[in-house]
């Protein structure tokens, strides 16, 4: 039905013009209207041809033959997921790729694109003679023009394909389905590339939920080793300690104890406060005084204020260790480690010093240790969060971790 309509349009079209013809001619001379008539049936056969080559384009392009895919102007209103700037961005390059696209220009401050594409009718390179007429009764040019309106995290774009000539010569001439094919080709490749962007963020989030479930398994491991060099070399000092010195033997244990308190009940938890990591550092550096003697000397200084503060599990202790067994187990006279905490405009800076033998081969700041601290801090913090490593003046390593006092924004599980 609706090819039907299309073909009775166009013929009472041309069927008006025909008389409105004859009616400016015989006002001038009664001669040659039988010519004119001629030559209007020739026309004609140039329209149905043209008519026909349309209406089987629009089923190639649309899939089916309905009264708005007949149309020669066509609009659509796309809904894009996204942000106004990345819409602008995708419709533009979709635009930009239209094969027969002139020029482009496009007003990114008025959310504005506007494009010239060159029309190509079917059949004209087989049918040159095909080719002339039907350029002749249409335009060479068709224009595409696109609005974007933004609404919040969304963005619905405006698009308009059409003939580049007056509405009036859309009741002669038909534009042989470029327009629709136009409009359906920006329509599938911003549709492909709202497409891509979603599959593309949802592989960022699947990688960053791998990056934290691999912080997850090291803490977990970390955690199910609890340094079993340290276990084996503790227990075995407070074996030789049993005879010596039972009362440093008896405080070997109880510190050994106090230290896995604080360590195994946090398997599953990321984190933990300042306070209880803190005390985890304190066993541990108690353990090792009685181990190391006078070549190891301690400062802790964290006011009770800052004992609250959420912080990660294992990460002080991390640079601790560190700071022990490559900063001053290997100087021959030991030296001092410092833990210290400082409140900084709602930011709090945890740092760990020492003055022992400072960077070198294995002290450079790239250890797995270290990795595995910087990591879980981006993964939990984000950019809210800084870990720096400096040289301590006169000797030694500062390695300082900066968080938010109030915690992450998110936490990770």
């Amino acid at each position: 039905m609706p090819r039907f309509f299309f073909f009775v349009r166009l013929t009472l079209s041309w069927l008006l013009l025909l008389i409105f013809t004859f009616m400016i001619w015989s006002s001038v001379t009664e001669r040659g209207k039988g010519g004119i008539f001629l030559l209007w049936l020739v026309l004609m056969c140039f329209v149905y041809a043209s008519a026909a080559t349309h209406i089987r384009r629009v089923r190639l392009v649309n899939g089916s033959v309905t009264a708005s895919a007949l149309a020669s102007r066509q609009r659509r209103q796309i809904e894009v997921p996204m942000e106004t700037g990345r819409a602008f961005d995708l419709l533009d390059r979709a635009i930009r790729d239209l094969p027969q696209a002139k020029t482009v220009e496009s007003a990114r401050d008025r959310l504005q694109i506007h494009a010239r594409v060159l029309r190509v009718y079917p059949l004209g390179h087989s049918v040159p003679l095909l080719q002339q007429m039907l350029g002749w009764f249409g335009t060479d040019h068709n224009i595409v023009y696109a609005v974007i309106t933004p609404h919040g995290e969304t963005s619905t774009v405006n698009l308009s394909c059409e003939p580049e000539s007056g509405a009036w010569r859309d009741w002669f001439t038909v534009d042989s389905a470029t327009n629709l094919e136009n409009a359906e080709g920006i329509s599938r490749a911003v549709s492909l590339g709202t497409t891509e962007v979603r599959r593309g963020e949802q592989a960022a989030t699947k990688e960053t939920e791998i990056e934290k479930e691999l912080a997850v398994a090291k803490l977990r491991l970390l955690h199910a080793q609890v340094e079993p060099h340290f276990l084996y070399n503790t227990l075995g000092s407070a074996k030789y300690l049993i005879r010596s010195d039972p009362s440093g033997a008896e405080r070997i244990i109880d510190n050994l104890i106090l230290y896995l308190r604080h360590s195994l009940p946090r398997l599953d938890n990321s984190l933990t406060t300042l306070g209880d990591e803190l005390e985890r550092v304190r066993a541990y550096l108690e353990i090792m005084q009685i181990r190391m003697g006078a070549r190891l000397t301690t400062e802790l200084n964290v006011p009770d204020a800052l004992k609250s503060v959420p912080f990660p599990t294992m990460m002080l202790q991390t640079l601790v260790e560190n700071a022990i067994k490559h900063g001053l187990e290997p100087k021959s006279g030991g030296g001092t480690i410092w833990v210290l905490a400082a409140d900084k405009a709602g930011r709090v800076a945890i740092t760990v010093a020492d003055d022992g033998n400072g960077f070198g081969t294995e002290t450079a700041g790239s250890g797995i240790g270290l990795q595995n601290v910087r990591e879980r801090l981006n993964l939990a913090y984000g950019p809210d969060a800084t870990f720096d490593i400096a040289v301590n003046f006169p000797a030694g390593v500062a390695a300082t971790i900066t968080v938010p006092a109030a915690g992450p924004k998110e936490v990770s599980p």
